[in-house]
């Protein structure tokens, strides 16, 4: 049987010896997370990062369950489930397809909305506060240097395109 490791008894991190990749790994991890409890806080308790996978093709407007999954880049049953628990969650609303009554389509509810504002909000007083703590000139180079990250591992287009996948 193998040894287990008391995580009691590890050694501490020092995150000055963080790699680049798994310091801006951890650093987004602690951005969402602070995101996600400032949109809990303003009556959003029940939404999650995974969520806005979802929310990212919708914005510009109603989709097919089917056309939504592609997007996706998953399953139409994958899809199929986090509409219904979005759906339940009132974020999203089905609607009758106005060529075609036989399609529905999903669509942010006035709720769903009101979540995505709400996360632009967020994020937009998140770098304020950053810029109050750091500099505005520091908080600014940071993100030029990060767009220039996300466009040498080939992100850049995924996020024009409003299809940047979900994490698995």
């Amino acid at each position: 049987m193998p040894d287990t490791v008391d995580p009691v008894k590890l050694d501490p991190v020092d995150p000055a010896q963080l790699d680049p990749v798994l310091a801006v790994t951890l650093t987004g991890l602690a951005l969402d997370a602070e995101v996600l409890r400032r949109l809990h806080a303003r009556g959003f308790p029940d939404v999650r990062t995974t969520h806005g996978f979802v929310f990212q093709h919708l914005v510009g407007g109603p989709l097919p369950v089917g056309a939504l999954a592609r997007r996706m880049g998953v399953s139409q049953q994958a899809a199929s489930k986090a509409v219904h628990e979005l759906e339940r969650l009132d974020y999203l609303e089905r609607t009758a397809d106005a060529a075609d009554g036989r399609v529905r389509r999903v669509a942010l509810s006035r709720r769903g909305t009101a979540v995505v504002q709400a996360g632009r909000d967020v994020r937009a007083e998140l770098a304020d506060d950053l810029a109050a703590r750091l500099g505005a000139r520091r908080v600014e180079a940071m993100r030029g240097t990060l767009l220039e990250l996300l466009d040498a591992v080939g992100g850049t287009a995924a996020v024009r395109r409003r299809r940047v996948p979900l994490v698995r």
